[in-house]
This record gives C-alpha cells, sequence and structure tokens, in this order.
C-alpha cells in the first residue's frame, strides 16, 4: 500500500507549530460586542443554600446579569438530575451557583468574587462504599421523581442511580470448583482529566431564535440534541461550531458549559456570551474522572485455570448521573479483563457521591476495571505459585470463547492477545525475572498487565462524510469527527488517497465542525472515529468514483466497467494513454463546442454500527460493540527499598491494533496514553478532606508528569484484522493506557512484597501498605 501505514504529516501540523491554530477561547477575541460570564462556585461539598446576596455585585461597573436561585430544567443524558445552576442545594464542591454577565472579563470577575452565599451545611459522603450504607445520607431525595430513559432503574431512597448485572454461568459451581480463591478490594478516587485547553463556550441567541454555539467539545451534535430537548428548541435552529479541541481525553464530550453560555445569552436578550473555565473550574467545577470501589473474588484450580469472578464495582457518580451510567455499563461488560472464565456474577453500580460528576476519561471505564481485576490476578497467581505471565496465557481469551456479555468470539472480532503476550515478554525480557536485586538498596521490577477493550456506545451511532471537488481536481473531505489531536483526521486523509490511489496533497481535510454543514459524527470518543468516519468515508470514495466513470463513459465512448481511476485520472484499462484528468471532469466536462455534462461531483457516505444489541437486564447479555482491542503491557521501574521511591524506566505496550494505519500517529498515541496511564497510577488524584472539599485544584498541587520524568517507551503492533472495519484497523487511541495502572501497582506490590490495591501509588502509601502487612 503506498499511503496506508506511513507516517504522514497530519494535515493541520503547521497550524498548530506556528501557533496560528485557533481554539475556541481564540474566536472573539477583542471583540467589545460580545459580553464576558463568569461562574460563582460553592466552597462546600453538601449544603443547603439559606440565601445568596448580590447586591455589591450589581455595584459594579458593566454588569449585565447575574443568574442565580433560578428553577431551571433539569439535565442529564440518561437521568435528568442535575440543575444547571444549583437550586436551593449544592452536592458537589465547585458546582455553580451563579452567572454574572459582564462587558469585560474582569468586571464579570470582581463581580462574582463580591457575591456572598449562606449556607446550612449537610452530612457529605465522601466514597461510593459510605453512599450505600443502610444509615447513609441521601443526596437526591428526589430520585424517583426524575426523568430517565427506558433501562434505567434508580433506587429510591438511596444513593444508587443505577446498576447493571452480568451473569454468565453458575457462580456457586465455579467457585464450588476453585482450588484457590482470592477476595480483596480496590479503591481509588476521582481525578482530572488537564486536558491543555481548558473548556470554553461561546453562545447567541439571534431574533428569530437561532442558537449559535462555539465550543470546545468532543461531541458537537450531542450539544445540539440536548439543549433542544432540555430547552424546547427546534434542533433545527442550533447551530454548534467547534474548532481545533485542545486535547479532551473524554472529558469534553460531556455537555456541561454549553448550557450555562447559553442560559447566560438567554439572560442578556440573546447577546453573545463567552465563558472560559478557570484552571480550578476546568479541574473540579466541570465533569472529572471517575473513582471507584471494587471487590473481586476469583477462583482457580490448582494448575492455574480460572473457574469464576464474582465482582462488585461502584463506581463513584459525583453528585450528578450525566456519563456515570455508561461508564458502570461499560465496567461491566468488560468486567473480567481479556479471560476465559466461564462463571462470572457482577453487580455494576452507578453510585452518588458528594464529589464532582463524571465524564468519559480515555478508557471508558475499562482503565478502572482493569486495575482491580489485574491486581487480582496477580494476587491468585501468587497465591497460586504460578509465574504471573505463565497464569494470564493460560486463561487468555482466544477466538471461540465467550465475553462476559456471552458474545462469540473468532479471529476478527477480538484479535490475537498470545500473541500480543509473546512479543510483550521478548521486548521487556520477562524472562530476566520480575525482581532483579541490583545492590542492597535498589532493584529493577517488573510488572504486567493485559488489556482489552469494547466501544460499548449505542447500537444505532453513526457517521457521515462528504467529498467535494475543487476545479483543480483535488478533494475535501468534510466529516464530523472532532480533531482533538489524534490525527483521526489526517488518516482519513491517508484512507482516501489510498482507495483512490491518489496523491494525498491534493487532499484537503476541514478541521472546524459546523452541525448545520457537516455530516454527523455521533462523538468522538471510545475509539469509533476511524471505524466509524473511516467506513463512511470509503462508502463516499466510491461515489465518487463512480460519478467520476459516469462521466467519463460519456466522453471517451466506453463502459464505465472498463475504466480505472487513479493517479487524479480516469483512464482506460487497456490504453491508459486514453484519459481525462480529474480538473478536466470534476466541475463538468465541457465540449468543444460548449455543451456541458455533469457539474461538481460531490460524493456522500454513512455508516451506522451493524448487528450491536442492548444488553439483558437481567443477565447482561449482548453484543455491546463491532470488537475488542487487546493488548500486554509491562512496566519497569527501579525501586529503592529503604526509601521506597520508584522511578519508571521502561514501559512496553504491544497492542494488536488490525492494521497501522499512520505509523508515528500510532506510536505517539501509545506513548501519550501510557504516559497518561502512568500519571493516573502513580500521582493525578483528587485529595478530599472530611468535608468533601477538593484540597489540590491547581496544577502546583495536582501535578501530572513532566515530560524530563518520561521513561523509555517500547512500542509495539500486532496486526490481525478486523474485518469490518477499513483495512482492517482496530481502535487505537485509548489502548496504551489501559493497564499501565494495574501493571505499576503489580510491579510495586512484587517490590514491597505486600498487595498495593488502592491509587495513587505515592511512596507513602507504600510506607503505609508495608507497615501494615508486617
Amino acid at each position: 500500500m503506498s499511503f496506508i501505514g506511513r507516517s504522514v504529516i497530519r494535515k493541520e501540523a503547521s497550524e498548530k507549530i506556528t501557533g496560528k491554530a485557533m481554539y475556541t477561547d481564540d474566536y472573539h477575541a477583542g471583540d467589545k460586542k460580545t459580553l464576558h460570564a463568569r461562574l460563582v462556585i460553592s466552597t462546600v461539598a453538601h449544603a443547603k443554600i439559606k440565601k445568596i446576596s448580590t447586591e455589591e455585585s450589581w455595584k459594579v461597573k458593566g454588569v449585565r446579569a447575574i443568574i442565580c436561585q433560578e428553577k431551571l430544567p433539569l439535565t442529564g443524558e440518561e437521568i435528568r438530575d442535575r440543575p444547571p445552576i444549583a437550586h436551593e442545594k449544592v452536592r458537589y464542591h465547585g458546582e455553580v451557583i451563579a452567572i454574572v454577565v459582564a462587558e469585560e472579563p474582569v468586571q464579570a470577575m470582581k463581580a462574582a468574587s463580591l457575591i456572598k452565599v449562606d449556607y446550612e451545611s449537610l452530612p457529605v459522603v465522601n466514597s461510593p462504599s459510605e453512599a450505600i450504607k443502610k444509615d447513609a445520607p441521601i443526596i437526591h431525595e428526589e430520585l424517583d421523581k426524575y426523568d430517565k430513559d427506558e433501562g434505567i432503574e434508580p433506587v429510591p431512597n438511596t444513593n444508587i442511580a443505577n446498576k447493571v448485572k452480568i451473569r454468565k454461568g453458575d457462580i456457586s459451581v465455579g467457585l464450588e470448583s476453585a482450588d484457590t480463591i482470592v477476595d480483596a478490594n480496590f479503591t481509588f478516587s476521582p481525578s482530572d482529566h488537564t486536558a491543555m485547553e481548558p473548556r470554553s463556550a461561546i453562545a447567541e441567541i439571534k431574533p428569530f431564535g437561532e442558537v449559535y454555539i462555539s465550543t470546545s467539545s468532543q461531541a458537537p451534535f450531542m450539544v445540539k440534541k440536548l439543549i433542544s430537548s432540555y430547552f424546547d428548541i427546534e434542533v433545527g435552529k442550533i447551530i454548534v461550531d467547534t474548532p481545533l479541541v485542545g486535547g479532551g481525553y473524554g472529558g469534553k464530550a460531556s455537555v456541561f458549559l454549553e448550557i450555562l453560555a447559553y442560559i447566560a445569552s438567554k439572560a442578556v436578550g440573546g447577546k453573545k456570551v463567552k465563558i472560559v473555565h478557570t484552571r480550578e473550574e476546568d479541574m473540579i467545577t466541570s465533569p472529572c474522572h471517575v473513582g471507584l470501589d471494587a471487590t473481586i473474588k476469583l477462583g482457580a484450580t490448582k494448575d492455574g485455570k480460572l473457574t469464576a469472578a464474582e465482582i462488585i464495582y461502584l463506581f463513584d457518580s459525583g453528585a450528578y448521573s450525566d456519563k456515570a451510567v455508561h461508564i458502570t455499563r461499560a465496567g461491566a461488560v468488560d468486567c473480567t479483563g481479556p479471560y476465559r472464565i466461564d462463571n462470572v456474577y457482577c453487580d455494576s453500580y452507578t453510585v452518588y457521591t458528594n464529589h464532582p460528576f463524571p465524564a468519559p476519561y480515555r478508557g471508558f471505564g475499562h482503565t478502572e476495571v482493569l486495575f482491580a481485576f489485574e491486581r487480582a490476578m496477580d494476587m491468585l497467581a501468587d497465591k497460586l505459585n504460578i509465574d504471573p505471565f505463565t497464569f494470564r496465557y493460560i486463561n487468555a481469551i482466544k477466538p471461540g470463547d465467550t465475553t462476559p456479555t456471552q458474545t462469540l468470539l473468532n479471529r476478527s472480532n477480538v484479535g490475537n492477545l498470545h500473541k500480543c503476550m509473546e512479543r510483550v515478554r521478548e521486548l521487556s525480557n520477562w524472562e530476566e525475572g520480575q525482581i532483579v536485586r541490583m545492590n542492597d538498596r535498589f532493584s529493577r521490577v517488573k510488572g504486567l498487565s493485559c488489556v482489552w477493550k469494547n466501544s460499548t456506545i449505542p447500537p444505532d451511532s453513526s457517521s457521515g462524510v462528504i467529498l467535494t471537488f475543487n476545479e483543480d481536481g483535488s478533494i475535501n473531505i468534510i466529516s464530523g469527527v472532532i480533531e482533538i489531536g489524534t490525527g483521526t483526521k489526517t488518516v482519513l486523509a491517508q484512507m482516501l488517497a489510498e482507495h483512490m490511489q491518489m496523491d494525498i496533497n491534493q487532499i484537503h481535510v476541514k478541521m472546524e465542525v459546523d452541525t448545520q454543514s457537516t455530516p454527523e459524527h455521533w462523538k468522538t470518543v471510545a475509539s469509533r472515529g476511524t471505524f466509524m468516519a473511516g467506513r463512511a468515508l470509503i462508502e463516499a470514495a466510491d461515489d465518487v468514483i463512480s460519478q467520476l466513470k459516469d462521466i467519463a463513459s460519456t466522453v471517451l465512448r466506453r463502459r464505465a466497467d472498463d475504466l480505472v481511476v487513479a493517479n487524479q485520472r480516469v483512464f482506460l484499462k487497456d490504453n491508459p494513454s486514453v484519459c481525462l484528468s480529474f480538473d478536466e471532469i470534476a466541475y463538468g466536462y465541457v465540449y468543444p463546442n460548449g455543451n456541458s455534462i455533469g457539474g461538481q461531483i460531490i460524493g456522500r457516505g454513512k455508516y451506522i454500527l451493524q448487528g450491536l444489541t442492548y444488553l439483558d437486564e437481567e443477565t447482561g447479555a449482548g453484543k455491546p460493540g463491532p470488537e475488542w482491542a487487546v493488548g500486554a503491557q509491562v512496566v519497569e521501574v527501579e525501586f529503592d527499598h529503604r526509601d521506597l521511591t520508584y522511578r519508571v524506566l521502561k514501559v512496553t505496550n504491544v497492542l494488536d491494533v488490525g492494521k497501522v494505519l499512520n505509523y508515528k500517529a500510532a506510536m505517539g498515541q501509545v506513548t501519550g496514553a501510557a504516559s497518561m496511564g502512568l500519571a493516573f497510577a502513580g500521582r493525578e488524584s483528587f485529595i478530599f478532606n472530611e468535608k468533601g472539599i477538593v484540597m489540590n485544584p491547581q496544577l502546583r498541587t495536582y501535578r501530572p508528569i513532566h515530560y524530563s520524568e518520561r521513561p523509555e517507551y517500547v512500542v509495539d503492533f500486532i496486526e490481525t484484522p478486523h474485518i469490518e472495519a477499513p483495512f482492517g484497523a482496530r481502535g487505537v487511541g485509548e489502548q496504551g493506557l489501559l493497564g499501565m495502572p494495574a501493571a505499576l501497582s503489580n510491579c510495586l506490590s512484587s517490590a514491597i512484597n505486600a498487595p498495593v490495591n488502592h491509587l495513587p501509588l505515592t511512596p507513602e502509601l507504600l510506607w503505609r501498605v508495608k507497615g501494615a502487612n508486617k
């Protein structure tokens, strides 16, 4: 292939490296007609609002509106449980209490700082485990009255927003047949995505009711759909525009700030209003990364064959359900990791707490459950006295096995985990030993994790692509995929160049998405951009090829099936010198006498997911996604036995990606994801005090990995084609992260010879665990 697999430079690269790329906050900068909004956020985690005083704020010059204490429509994707602005009660630290709109940002900031709020404190729920206790404070007293989607079952008078059940085989038989069982708990608190670009949104309501929104969103079409639903606006009157997005990692898939921008614009008569988060607001006010409390009971025979998995996942939904219901379902679907287990019993709960509520996070529930399950795998391997690599290899999922949702697997829909494991064993030098003592103080220690992921998105998710020609014969790609840093739109150009055998430099890609003129792509999440938009692109390309041949067959007086399209020409199979170039026919063909045929060629393609089903409410049986991506990952650290500190030396990542479409882009995605996973594992976590206050809501105290701290990254790819996907490719954007927390935790558990089942993996935690295990 001439373009597939090549390291093609990204189409938007020159804009980004020269600083000319435009993001949402760059638009309308300095525009005196644009008003500016500032949020007032709660300083407590759970309280009744007794009084909000705005008198001093109204005295600030330039203030146009202060919005508070209004009963607005409830919002939320599967359960409408969230007021856009807190009404009568706040449920998390950082919740929006008021919006101030002023002529200048500094005026809005000053006026917001002068608003005073009187609270009556309420008891705080600080973890999912606390939330499900019988005497726990109830966070949503009217849970049974909320509008909700079909199949969602909140439990009234509790903090349980929903429950997903997985039942496969007979759990009692599986546990009885086990020679060895481990039963352990695993926990971590919510954290943040820390995308480089803070969220921002601009809204304007035109005189005849059209609503224009610009937003740094991964889901502009969902913004359009939900705002239409929440505020009873004709969906065709809402136009959402999204330029380049400076990182999202799932955090910008939730619809949140756009709602506030619309409310602010409405309060000032429809004038254009911009809201830009501060870093603190971006971390604790907008949706965060989910937390989890998990309990896993895992059984195996003495020769290492898994017989049963009994699992409880308590996902920390925070104050509102929103995307947590989806995350809970995704975690349930792949609850066991990539292993054959014939007897599975899993309850996955969406649980309210007084924490910030979650958005999707790179891996969508899989990184979280894999941390817990892969730790349990290491613990069981240790109890059986079997090497953790060998134990996983014995049980690794393969064609002919079934998933927890009872989907039958084949070579196409699951790939080759055994081959990934064999390659990661070689590249990581696993055979030298899991612990290699360097001297009395230091050791090199390795930890392993296997991974898998299914997309778990709605079965009617779709994508569309339009191809238009320019007069010079070049082609424009118009797709609703958001360029969030993954390079997906460049990959679409590579696909088109390959399929039409043309110069990729003659292909232009529209980066900005406008929901009025761009065909819809459900959401840019779940590693589905290349798969879904790629299928739509191939259909659009075939449409273009058909139209080119139709015109050329008329001009050349030959059958269409005698023609070939390649190298920006349409030519005869048996005589390539007889041809027409794209620029001669792409805008129609003109005969010497002036007669014309054709017109601008416009190709269109669409794709909707095929053969997916909803999950059975009692057993969880069903097909939740088109395929599973699998892989194996090893983390190696240098461990200081005296200080209990460590330095990550090497990360080895082997993934079955079906087909590498852009080699350097794929490498970048995997290494970037691994870095993000190590940061989540080792240091990124909200620190809550006993009152539910986030104590580290800025980057000085919430510290991601710095570039200078990067380890050596070793990446390799296995290519087992997914036959439904364009060119056989599987998802790659999230998979490099999935096993990092588990692999690092397994590594450090071996280093201190004690189970480390909580994140983040700080030296203090290691000291506490080691001391408790003496």
